[in-house]
């Protein structure tokens, strides 16, 4: 099959990481879009259709905040009473230059997310935090002096929220780090001062080292794996500050370096009766409006390369070189999927969208137009879907 053909072109398939020929067992796909909030219903059951299995949705986090708010109230039990079937991750954050620094921020946060999951005990999974290696998310990165500052203020917010999480309910499954996929290490950087995703991982490690704890901090890795623009094909690889889809192997050398031989599993590793698996929680291929659809649309796109939604995509032999671009939407859609499906250890893919935002500066990687019709690309996304969930 062309997924494991892409597997072996990349060097996934070697040694320690033999990936099997099909899907994962418990493979499943998801949606990242805050829609069930207030669509409920109206956004589940499209999805549903689709076989995701799975919502990312936000809650947003003030500081000095221990409780929900009435209005958050209303939107999960919105999204919660929609989602029979369908498991909601949150993912809890706020903004970048309120990320919890002291004990007692951490405290807040922490008592937070435990104050969302008691009153919605269907929810279960939750992400710490959104892309915390990003300045955009999380400052400061680095301290005046340029050493790093962020992966240990982060590791020390996980510690505490697992621990207060895991006495609340031993099922929950806490999701870290989240992190983007690309990072500069550059603390004088003239924008975007950032960790790399392996940089920051290996820093966290550190950091945990140097605590003396003994507990996890996650149980499964999240990690976001947007391509450098969207035509990019899914297999290819990246340089050493990058980690997308086809950089599994970067991914799991950052958690074995940072986490190797200590009291956190990595990727693949179990502890008690829980194996540590991975979740890409945003992938998002953009497309350009045709078809009429031009007018739904406002400003100018952002995407160097998006893509039309279907142009009758390629041949599934020979597989095309990762420096080609790739025809269509529909086309990164099934290779994608499979390709995801068929890597050790990760568990989960969830689309970036649903229904694609208006402002073309936004994102418009949805399987649905802004007018919430289906993209040509649908059957596609629906056919990769129902054929790495079922493991084949």
């Amino acid at each position: 099959m062309r997924a494991l053909t892409i597997l072996i072109a990349t060097g996934l398939v070697a040694g320690s990481l033999v990936a099997p020929a099909g899907a994962g067992p418990g493979f499943f796909f998801g949606m990242t879009d805050d829609r069930p909030k207030t669509d409920g219903a109206g956004a589940v059951e499209p999805a549903r259709d689709l076989g995701a299995r799975a919502f990312r949705i936000t809650l947003w986090w003030n500081p000095g905040q221990t409780q929900l708010a009435a209005a958050e109230i209303t939107d999960l039990n919105r999204a919660a009473s929609a989602a029979a079937g369908i498991r909601i991750a949150l993912a809890v954050y706020g903004a970048a230059a309120s990320a919890p620094q002291d004990d007692a921020a951490r405290e807040a946060y922490c008592t937070y997310v435990r104050g969302a999951l008691a009153r919605f005990p269907s929810i279960n999974d939750v992400v710490i935090w959104n892309e915390p290696n990003k300045s955009f998310f999380w400052r400061p990165q680095f301290n005046p002096d340029g050493s790093s500052a962020a992966p240990a203020a982060y590791t020390a917010l996980l510690a505490r929220c697992w621990d207060v999480l895991r006495a609340l309910r031993p099922a929950i499954n806490v999701i870290a780090p989240a992190t983007a996929p690309r990072g500069n290490d550059d603390p004088s950087a003239s924008s975007n001062v950032s960790h790399s995703p392996g940089n920051f991982i290996r820093k966290m490690g550190e950091a945990y080292r140097a605590s003396g704890r003994s507990g996890p901090l996650f149980d499964t890795v999240g990690h976001h794996v947007h391509p450098n623009h969207s035509s990019e094909r899914p297999w290819r690889e990246h340089n050493p500050t990058t980690v997308g889809l086809a950089d599994l192997d970067k991914l799991l050398a950052a958690f074995s370096e940072g986490f190797g031989g200590t009291g956190q599993p990595v990727p693949g590793q179990c502890r008690q009766y829980r194996c540590v698996r991975i979740w890409y929680l945003e992938l998002g291929y953009q497309t350009f409006a045709d078809g009429g659809k031009e007018g739904l649309y406002t400003g100018t796109e952002l995407d160097p390369e998006p893509l039309p939604d279907w142009v009758g995509g390629e041949p599934s032999s020979p597989v095309p070189g990762p420096e080609s671009f790739a025809p269509d939407q529909g086309t990164q859609f099934l290779d994608a999927v499979r390709l995801a499906a068929c890597q050790p250890y990760v568990e989960a893919l969830f689309n970036f969208l649903l229904w694609d935002e208006v402002s073309l500066q936004g994102w418009q990687s949805a399987p649905f137009w802004a007018d919430r019709t289906p993209k040509d690309s649908v059957s596609f996304l629906r056919q990769a879907v129902s054929a790495t969930t079922s493991g084949t």
